[in-house]
């Protein structure tokens, strides 16, 4: 078998491990990174710093299972991604909760390496995924350790980009550790107005366990109207106001994602 034979048979092994997770689909992403991914990583060489900052107007207002109430509480993510080649990046999360009765307070960290599917290959659409794992206190999450898996499906048409994360959880250790895999769908559909603009929406969901959803009222839905501004290629802005529609899910919620590309300055060539 020939070099080209082994490439051909190795784009379509991978391409149908993305089609058995997505097929099976098709605890949710919690309020620290509300963001539907790209599935292009960060340039290699370059460091990206966000900040993710969102506000909940109607979150639950009692402790639940030993877990502090999220209503009207801010929370601040610090999101720090480095590219080391082409087509591979590593991010860390702070997360950071502010809010009454004490509960201000750091929260965790997170790190998550992702891979994606080189440029060169010149697949039609845009595939990336991320393992994410790490740690939050007990009082803002019933499972301190976790685990998240995230197939990242991204395609743009002209004007019209849309993403897809079927993302999938797991507790490492905590309330829920003897359990399976949590199914979150994430999906982002949105429309370039102006060179600049664009808006759309951003769609959260929890359904609990792939095979056994939660009842409905029990499952996490939530649907955001959202901007997303490109007025430099160094600058990323993001904002957008979401409603939930079950009991279950977080309500009137406003997110900003800030962020800034710093790029790593290339050595001149001897003699230059």
């Amino acid at each position: 078998m020939n070099s080209d034979s082994i490439l051909q048979a190795m784009k379509r092994n991978i391409l149908f491990l993305f089609l058995l997770l997505t097929c099976h689909a098709l605890y949710a992403q919690d309020n620290y990174e509300i963001q539907v991914y790209g599935a292009q990583t960060v340039t290699k060489g370059a460091t990206m710093v966000e900040l993710h900052s969102n506000y909940t107007f109607g979150g639950q207002q009692y402790a639940q299972d030993g877990v502090l109430p999220t209503h009207d509480m801010l929370h601040e993510t610090i999101e720090i991604t480095h590219g080391f080649n082409n087509w591979f990046e590593t991010g860390c999360y702070f997360f950071n909760a502010i809010g009454t009765d004490n509960r201000t307070t750091y929260v965790g960290s997170h790190i998550r390496p992702r891979a994606m599917i080189p440029e060169s290959w010149h697949w039609p659409v845009g595939l990336s995924l991320s393992a994410e794992v790490g740690y939050q206190k007990p009082e803002y999450s019933p499972d301190d350790w976790t685990l998240e898996l995230r197939p990242i499906i991204d395609k743009t048409w002209k004007k019209f980009y849309v993403s897809l994360n079927p993302v999938f959880d797991k507790s490492l250790h905590g309330l829920n550790e003897n359990k399976g895999f949590d199914f979150s769908p994430n999906v982002k559909a949105s429309y370039n107005i102006t060179k600049i603009t664009a808006i759309g929406f951003e769609y959260y969901g929890a359904v609990g366990k792939i095979n056994m959803p939660d009842p409905y009222q029990q499952q996490q839905h939530q649907l955001f109207l959202a901007i997303d501004l490109d007025f430099s290629p160094d600058w990323e802005f993001n904002a957008g106001y979401g409603l939930g529609f079950t009991q279950a899910t977080d309500n009137d919620i406003f997110k900003v994602i800030l962020g800034y590309r710093f790029l790593r300055k290339q050595k001149a060539a001897p003699g230059k």
